[in-house]
């Protein structure tokens, strides 16, 4: 099915008679032809965490939360968690760089001015370089643009030493969502992703932490790319009007969400802070009177 609303494609078993999005909590659907050119899963991370601990789960997240509205507690027991298996990419390769950057060495000096002493602070450049090589192994990248890029990444952890052979046994009675980031352009993510790690290695081997022209030259081997599905659990709804959604790692039980602030809350505890110090500045404009 196709969600007219959020535009999420996802697998569905058979004997659903009615679908709600997962994402976005919209029963918008229509059925499409599935694409012959979407890859088969590799592998799969079947799901550990039982649905029922996701409620509690989410109570312990929203109370961590001071800003939130109280009564989105009664939101977070009424919420329908969807166990959804999510596409991800995995990545592995082995870069090696060499390096070159002029690195500051401070020091203090004294001179003469005017007939005293005094002391500045002076940055000497030297060229350094280095060789590097890092080893990247299960570099995951969600196969989906979808969904907020910033839960997924708070929702890392998994252990993907639990990798299963992929079979459509384990979808029973689960949503699967198809990729919408086609290979290329997550390995794209993947390499820079890479390439950035590797310049942070480079600059770490650097006598000191000042650098500047800064070069590198990278070379990428031994590549080699996964399709699999990571198990997690989707929650969407509305308070006031607005939608919300919460992620639940179904392997780790991490939570992740989006939650609805109390500003009377946020605007009560500024007030609570600031008080002392009006009241510091008051009493200073009297006794300047």
């Amino acid at each position: 099915l196709e969600c007219q609303s959020c535009g999420s494609i996802a697998s569905l078993p058979l004997a659903s008679l009615t679908h709600t999005c997962a994402f976005c909590g919209s029963n918008l659907g229509i059925q499409r032809q599935a694409s012959q050119d979407i890859l088969r899963p590799w592998f799969l991370i079947p799901f550990k965490v039982d649905p029922a601990a996701c409620h509690n789960l989410t109570r312990q997240w929203i109370g961590s939360a001071w800003m939130t509205p109280a009564s989105l507690k009664n939101r977070a027991r009424v919420a329908d968690f969807n166990g959804v298996y999510l596409p991800y990419w995995t990545f592995d390769s082995l870069t090696s760089a060499a390096w070159k950057a002029e690195v500051g060495h401070t020091r203090t000096e004294r001179y003469r001015e005017g007939g005293e002493w005094k002391e500045r602070t002076v940055v000497d450049w030297r060229w350094e370089s280095g060789q590097v090589s890092l080893n990247h192994d299960d570099l995951i990248i969600p196969g989906t643009q979808r969904l907020s890029q910033v839960l997924l990444e708070r929702l890392k952890g998994f252990d993907l030493q639990a990798f299963t052979p992929y079979d459509p046994k384990f979808l029973a009675g689960l949503q699967a969502r198809a990729y919408d980031l086609p290979l290329e352009k997550a390995w794209e993510i993947a390499r820079e992703k890479m390439r950035e790690s590797t310049r942070q290695a480079c600059i770490a081997q650097a006598s000191t932490g000042q650098v500047r022209n800064f070069s590198m030259n990278l070379d990428f081997s031994a590549e080699s790319w996964r399709y699999v599905l990571l198990p997690i659990y989707v929650a969407a709804y509305r308070y006031q009007d607005k939608a919300f959604q919460v992620m639940v790692n179904g392997q780790t039980g991490a939570v992740a969400g989006q939650r609805p602030v109390d500003w009377n809350r946020v605007w009560m505890a500024v007030a609570a802070l600031l008080s002392p110090r009006l009241l510091f500045c008051l009493l200073g404009q009297l006794t300047m009177v």
